[in-house]
């Protein structure tokens, strides 16, 4: 499970010649304006989205339109300088970080704001009042892999502190807030045989999944044996999974990996409390291929294209 990740960086260019420095951003980064709202929930992680407004103008969040540039701040920044572009004043706001909180998100954002001393707001409010130095702290029940708009942000906590010291921060504390919101986490162990050894790809598969679907959090992983039969040891690779999804939903969708039409490409178990999950309870009354068939099926309905393209070219690789 990805729990934190950035969000854009956001630019005022304040100018005495807008339209000017509009035909100069759409030249030079090769961009159109676009509605605000549609700018935040297409940005990625350290994008840029740029706002140009009058030179005095007073109003910052929200505005309507902006530019979204695929670029870091400081190169955006660096060659609208080299352009020289005629710009009054340049109006940073501060840094984003958004952090995923599947449930009871009110208390999340409670206890956010009080361990870093920040004050609640609504995201619009946090944009508008927050300076280059402050840090937002931007709270969402959705999958941060995903596109996430402004309605998607359920709340937000304006810190001012440098960012790389509440990120470090974070990086150690969310774990820890998710599991009080969270009791009911259960501990899975998942363990991959392959015949053919190919364990490399099959490996990058299953990891592929867990991570794009956000099934939870990987706290553990290494080799081991498995005992199929008295007296037959065989390797292993084996992943402790702390997940809130229903391990037998987390089952069915890693049955979807083992096999290709009728070609197996590998075992995946699941324990739970040192018990295997057997196919056949997650079945439905379904035989093996029929049941390895619509697992696939989901399974692909709900990967992100890039990660279904590379699923198919690793499953190309283990067919051959």
């Amino acid at each position: 499970m990805r729990v934190l990740r950035f969000g854009p960086s956001i630019v005022f260019l304040r100018t005495k010649e807008v339209e000017t420095v509009k035909a100069k951003l759409m030249e030079i980064f090769g961009v159109h304006e676009i509605p605000a709202n549609d700018a935040i929930r297409e940005s990625n992680e350290f994008e840029t989205i740029v706002f140009v407004t009058d030179e005095w103008e007073k109003e910052t969040i929200p505005l309507e339109m902006a530019f979204l540039i695929n670029k870091h701040a400081p190169i955006v920044l660096s060659e609208i300088i080299n352009e020289r572009m005629p710009i009054e004043k340049v109006h940073i706001k501060g840094t984003m970080i958004m952090i995923r909180i599947p449930t009871r998100v009110d208390e999340g954002i409670k206890l956010l704001a009080e361990k870093y001393s920040g004050e609640v707001m609504d995201i619009r409010t946090a944009l508008d009042e927050s300076e280059a130095a402050d840090t937002i702290i931007a709270i969402t029940e959705k999958k941060l892999n995903c596109p996430i708009g402004p309605e998607d942000i359920k709340g937000a906590v304006l810190l001012h502190r440098d960012f790389l010291d509440v990120y470090r921060e974070l990086s150690t504390d969310a774990p820890i807030l998710l599991t009080k919101l969270m009791p009911e986490w259960k501990e899975l162990t998942i363990k991959v045989y392959d015949t053919d050894k190919r364990y490399d790809e099959n490996i990058e598969r299953l990891m592929m999944v867990i991570e794009d679907l956000d099934l939870g959090f990987i706290v553990g992983e290494g080799w081991d044996w498995d005992y199929p039969r008295p007296f037959m040891r065989v390797p292993v690779y084996k992943l402790k999974l702390l997940t809130w999804e229903d391990p037998m939903r987390v089952k069915f969708f890693l049955k979807g990996l083992e096999y290709v039409g009728y070609k197996r490409l590998c075992d995946i178990d699941v324990f739970v409390e040192g018990k295997r999950i057997s196919w056949v309870s997650v079945s439905k009354g379904l035989e093996k291929f029929e049941l390895a068939k619509k697992a696939r099926e989901e399974l692909e309905s709900l990967l992100s294209e890039e990660s279904r393209e590379r699923l198919k070219n690793l499953d190309e690789m283990l067919s051959r």
